[in-house]
């Protein structure tokens, strides 16, 4: 192990309980050992506790599972009141403590405005009768229940009904029998969910959120009573030396409803500032919390505590050691940590641990590969969240994730074995095969790692001299440095297996290939639409392989993600970017994060990006382009440049039979996950 790395690796406390190294595996909605948002009723997660052992034996020092609610979101039982589960988490704490890592339970209050209201739920909440009718299966007043009544997170049209001090009294004493069953069944500790992101107790401690009027309202003290009434609960039921963490946002980076503030950003913060939140740290390190697990962020802020890979590296890094100043107690930071940096700042005192939630994901044995000094073979998280938490939303839309994604959360774009194994797993081929791959791109060279693994003969034809595909135009941008670790990462993985890989060999007749079986792995190209001047445009992928420059002032056609990416790329290159879209709001498509595209829109927004909503290209010109705006008159936009965002359309080069596999964007256009999922899909047949 390099010894820039040593401060990671050595032993701390919270409380009494001994931490065998300083990296801490976070909670992600979806890896809660009690289930998530499932129909029957919650039940212990098998797949979320295979899931936490793997990586329990992969040298994590401090496991703390995702949100176990007190209260089911579906028919509205409690979690105490269910001790079987209690029982196999017992058998199950025996197992993590052989490996020597301890494990927290993270327990929620809820999540009241912030709950992700779906398109389906929507409209059932907002009709009275129907509300009625589902209640007894799903209450969703008591899931919307906030501090005070005020519009939801996700659906402004909808408002929060203010929780009752009787529903407060019950979640406080929920907290305290559940954290008891969880002593008992030899949990290390437990994590209060939380005084963070906007949830429920946040909620209550954001005067922003907050307009009651009673003794959870109104002054300092007030707002944070109910968290602090929790601690001293637990504490009561479980003993003073049973450690309680608290996930905790040092700021709320809240501009207003729906309103974050972007990094650089000059705005008047509305929910936590710093002054208030040295204050409210010590208040609750006094309340009785051991551990603060720390980063910036609201619902309304959602790429501080979820950041995309348009955040700095490290983004809460700086706010997190601030607040350390002012508690005892250890402090742990997250937010696109890196391990130098943290190792760096655990060294100077600066923090405590190291919070990675997403890199477990991607890679379940990414600490053992540090120690062992094989960072190259670290599959790296490109913070897409396609797999792990895509909740989506745009504007007139609540949240338009699939009901089947928003019950299987946690789960990898990039890795399509995590919380999927009895989907997705290597089994030795029954009959070996010659497989022919036409295509090096992501779904490609994912294939052929799945059939390699499997036994299988493979032969990998690409036509250029790379592999990578298009995904080397796709992280060609400035803040892609993770997706440029990913190619090299598939390259140097391909290198490991008996994989023939012909280069610069272009298919044109599979027949020739003389294969047992066949993928198509061929991409896409784009859509070239049917206006005036339009080869004077520049192709989104020609731009991103820099295949042709720009001018200063660029008109980008098409505002889903690859044109705002382009933009914001545009931008901090020092152009002047303008985006015209003919939708009603940029990144409609469903799938892609909040967290990603309210970092966008936001980020245009604080930075006077100009960008045409419900608008046509109608013309390109050496001046720039003519469009037709919503109310239909032309109008003219000055531009040195044109660059073309407007979509791909599947390329494959042959047909599918019985022996001829399609996958991909070849297949249907899509993303990192479609292509990969795909790729196991096809591969675990053959």
């Amino acid at each position: 192990m390099d010894a820039k790395y040593e401060s990671l690796f050595t032993p701390w406390k919270i409380g009494n309980v001994e931490i065998k190294n300083r990296i801490v595996m976070c909670p992600m909605g979806g890896t809660s050992l009690f289930g998530w948002f499932e129909l029957t009723g919650c039940g212990f997660d098998k797949e979320a506790a295979k899931l936490f052992l793997e990586r329990a034996n992969n040298n994590v020092g401090l496991i703390i599972p995702g949100i176990a609610p007190l209260r089911d979101t579906f028919w509205g039982k409690w979690l105490w009141q269910n001790p079987k589960m209690f029982e196999e988490l017992k058998v199950f704490m025996d197992e993590i403590h052989k490996t020597g890592a301890k494990l927290f339970v993270q327990l929620t209050a809820g999540m009241g405005r912030s709950w992700a209201i779906t398109e389906l739920v929507g409209p059932l909440h907002k009709n009275k009768f129907t509300r009625a009718l589902i209640k007894p299966v799903l209450d969703t007043s008591h899931e919307l229940a906030s501090p005070s009544a005020q519009p939801a997170r996700w659906a402004p049209d909808i408002v929060c009904p203010e929780m009752t001090k009787k529903q407060i009294h019950e979640i406080i004493e929920a907290f305290a029998k559940t954290a008891k069953l969880c002593k008992d069944a030899g949990v290390d500790g437990v994590e209060v969910h939380a005084v963070h992101e906007g949830y429920l107790l946040d909620q209550f401690a954001i005067e922003f959120f907050n307009k009651r009027t009673d003794e959870y309202g109104g002054s300092f003290e007030n707002r944070y009573r109910f968290a602090a009434e929790v601690v001293k609960a637990i504490k009561e039921s479980c003993g003073a030396d049973f450690p309680v963490s608290l996930r905790y946002s040092v700021e709320s980076k809240l501009k207003g409803f729906q309103k974050g503030i972007v990094p650089g950003e000059n705005a008047k913060e509305k929910g936590r500032d710093m002054a208030e939140s040295e204050r409210a740290a010590k208040y609750l390190q006094d309340a009785g919390y051991d551990m603060l697990n720390a980063d910036n962020g609201t619902y309304d802020s959602w790429y501080w505590a979820h950041p995309p890979m348009y955040m700095p590296q490290n983004c809460n890094l700086e706010d997190v050691a601030h607040i350390k100043k002012f508690v005892d107690i250890p402090v742990v930071c997250a937010g696109r940590m890196e391990p130098d940096v943290a190792a760096k700042a655990i060294a100077e005192g600066k923090i405590d641990g190291m919070g990675v939630a997403r890199q477990f994901l991607a890679d379940p044995a990414w600490i053992t590969k540090l120690l062992e000094d094989r960072l190259e073979d670290i599959r790296p998280c490109i913070c897409c969240h396609s797999g792990c938490f895509n909740f989506s939303s745009s504007k007139g839309h609540y949240n338009t994730q699939d009901l089947k994604d928003t019950m299987g959360l946690a789960r990898c774009a990039l890795n399509a074995e995590t919380m999927q194994s009895k989907k997705h797993y290597i089994a030795p081929a029954k009959k070996i095969k010659n497989v022919a791959i036409v295509g090096g791109g992501i779904g490609g060279m994912e294939a052929a790692l799945v059939l390699a693994k499997r036994g299988h003969k493979v032969t990998l034809y690409e036509k250029s001299g790379e592999l990578g595909g298009v995904f080397i135009a796709a992280a060609a941008p400035s803040f892609k440095e993770k997706d440029r670790d990913l190619i090299a990462w598939y390259r140097r993985e391909l290198t490991k297996y008996p994989i023939e890989v012909k280069l610069n060999t272009e298919v044109t007749d599979i027949a020739s290939l003389g294969a047992d079986e066949i993928i198509i792995a061929t991409g896409s190209t784009p859509n070239r639409i049917p206006v005036p001047g339009i080869e004077k445009g520049i192709q989104a992928i020609d731009f991103l392989l820099g295949k042709q420059e720009v001018g200063q002032n660029v008109t980008i056609i098409g505002g889903g993600l690859t044109g705002c990416e382009i933009a914001y790329e545009l931008f901090l290159q020092g152009k002047t970017p303008t985006i015209v879209e003919m939708m009603d709001d940029l990144v409609v498509t469903p799938g892609i994060c909040l967290a990603n595209t309210s970092f966008l829109r936001d980020f245009f927004e604080a930075n006077k990006v100009t960008v045409h909503l419900e608008t046509r290209l109608s013309e390109i010109t050496d001046e720039g382009v003519t469009v037709t705006g919503k109310s239909g008159k032309p109008f003219k936009i000055a531009a040195d440049s044109v660059i073309l965002s407007t979509g791909y359309r599947s390329a494959p080069i042959a047909q599918k039979s019985k022996n001829v596999h399609i996958i991909g964007d070849a297949f249907k256009v899509g993303n990192l996950r479609s292509v990969i999922w795909q790729a196991w899909d096809v591969c675990m047949k053959i």
